[in-house]
């Protein structure tokens, strides 16, 4: 073999260890659903944020972009963190917005919103998609980051869509 082709195919070798193989990690719109009476007013999933969701709401838009394994593996989980006001209809009565007493009443409303974290398992799925997280009572979550929605057969978590708080027990 002359230098020349020893040449052209080290250079071959050395280009094809640079071609990109598919990626480990998706991106994954982050979509929530909340089963609870309080208001979730911002939450989310391994850093990535997810919208704002109204008592008993959620489903309707997704917020880009979190990240999901291609293939799922055991033990697969996600850090769930959220700030949720638990009386989200306070602002009825109060002074016109923007005023001083408004923003008083806001200010004491705002010392009653409670904030969470939690690490919850991902169950298996067969083809990666959506990030979606759903708020429970109790300050319980599920995850899913498959390709099924909310409602249709084999989706892993459907839940009604109002749940009524039960007596939490106290950690």
């Amino acid at each position: 073999m002359t230098h020349r082709a020893l040449a052209c195919l080290l250079v071959v070798l050395l280009l094809s260890g640079c071609m990109a193989k598919d990626s480990e990690m998706l991106g994954a719109p982050v979509e929530g659903y909340n089963h609870t009476s309080a208001a979730i007013n911002r939450f989310t999933v391994n850093g990535a944020g997810g919208p704002n969701l109204g008592p008993y709401g959620g489903g309707g838009g997704q917020v880009c972009c979190g990240s999901v394994p291609r293939h799922w593996r055991p033990g697969l989980r996600a850090i769930v963190e959220w700030e949720k006001d638990p009386n989200p209809g306070a602002s009825v009565g109060w002074p016109p917005h923007g005023t001083d007493g408004w923003r008083e009443a806001y200010k004491k409303h705002a010392a009653n919103y409670t904030r969470h974290r939690v690490v919850v398992e991902i169950p298996q799925y067969q083809e990666a998609g959506t990030l979606k997280v759903h708020f429970l009572p109790c300050n319980q979550v599920r995850v899913s980051a498959d390709n099924i929605f909310y409602g249709v057969s084999g989706y892993p978590y459907n839940f009604p869509r109002k749940m009524e708080d039960t007596e939490c027990p106290t950690p």
